[in-house]
């Protein structure tokens, strides 16, 4: 019986659950994103052209302090890195890069939050898991990149 759940398991396909992972992640680091920049009345949108909300580069300053980067460019790195890496990911376009990319915000953020280590590590695991095996066969890298027979193996 074991046996049979344990076959059952490993045959199930990994696309959807690197779909949600995808979802999830790009949702967090998207919302993440929007606070660091000025967005239209529903707050879900940034305002074009995109410009940083206001105190933002205050925050960068004082509490984030991140290392080797002025609060400037700290804080135009770590908004567009969120918004446009998150976007990659929820698509699975560049989906190993977008991945690495967040890994190292991850990492960063890590730096600024040390006490929240137990949220990013987990974070960071799912990220991981997404560089080793790639977005899925329900992602835009599938379709681009993978011959058509290799398309939907996973």
């Amino acid at each position: 019986m074991l046996f049979a759940v344990r076959s059952a398991l490993n045959a199930f396909p990994l696309s959807p659950v690197l779909l949600m992972l995808r979802i999830a992640l790009a949702m967090l680091f998207w919302r993440s994103g929007l606070t660091k920049i000025a967005t239209t009345a529903s707050g879900m949108l940034p305002e074009l052209p995109p410009r940083l909300a206001a105190g933002v580069v205050e925050i960068f300053a004082n509490e984030y302090r991140v290392p080797l980067l002025s609060p400037d460019i700290a804080a135009m790195l770590g908004a567009g890195g969120e918004l446009i890496l998150s976007v990659l990911l929820l698509f699975g376009l560049f989906g190993r890069f977008a991945a690495a990319g967040l890994l190292v915000v991850t990492a960063v953020i890590q730096w600024v939050y040390p006490g929240n280590w137990s949220e990013h590590l987990l974070w960071a695991g799912c990220l991981l898991l997404l560089i080793i095996r790639g977005a899925g066969s329900l992602s835009l890298d599938r379709l681009f990149w993978e011959p058509p027979q290799a398309r939907f193996r996973r």
